[in-house]
């Protein structure tokens, strides 16, 4: 695995222990010699993580649509920002370019992407892993509601299983190494 794409809030959230995760994920990809792949901004949890990968001198990628980069979010110390024509191509080309998808906490963006990147793993469109990284039980709420989904028979139990979680960002990646697509 080369690359990680995560997604994560353009806020820093009301508890330090975000900022704290986005740093130490960030340290944890550069210590494992893996690029960050994300959407490009350097406002909230994605600055954070993006300035944590670039001052242990990791690879950073932002991929950011046109209408972000005027309103002056754009992150301008990256390896390489693309700048895109459109959200849908923002996602197409992230997912291009990673081997693997993490979900920080973040707010209707984040839980689009990573609704949409399990939505493709469940077709079938990549076999690449999914994880949550459930800082200070942030994704708590989404973990019942895969549960419920399955008890109710809208989710099949496997697929729910498509998405990992880990409390720090070296069980997750752990989990990712030991990862093997299955068949779905």
């Amino acid at each position: 695995m080369s690359r990680v794409c995560v997604f994560c809030g353009s806020s820093e959230g009301r508890r330090p222990g975000y900022a704290d995760a986005a740093r130490r994920l960030g340290a944890e990809l550069v210590a494992r010699r893996m690029g960050l792949v994300y959407g490009g901004c350097a406002v909230g949890l994605m600055g954070v993580l993006a300035d944590a990968v670039l001052a242990r001198g990791g690879e950073v990628i932002g991929i950011i649509p046109e209408s972000l980069v005027a309103r002056e979010l754009a992150h301008r110390g990256l390896s390489e920002l693309r700048i895109v024509g459109s959200m849908h191509e923002r996602k197409a080309t992230m997912a291009a370019l990673a081997d693997g998808f993490i979900a920080l906490p973040g707010g209707l963006g984040t839980l689009e992407e990573t609704f949409e990147i399990l939505t493709w793993a469940q077709l079938g469109i990549h076999a690449k892993p999914v994880g949550a990284l459930n800082v200070e039980g942030y994704w708590d709420g989404l973990r019942q509601l895969l549960g419920q989904a399955v008890a109710e028979g809208f989710v099949r139990p496997e697929y729910s299983e498509l998405l990992m979680f880990a409390e720090t960002p070296a069980a997750l990646l752990d989990r990712f190494a030991a990862w093997r697509p299955t068949r779905v």
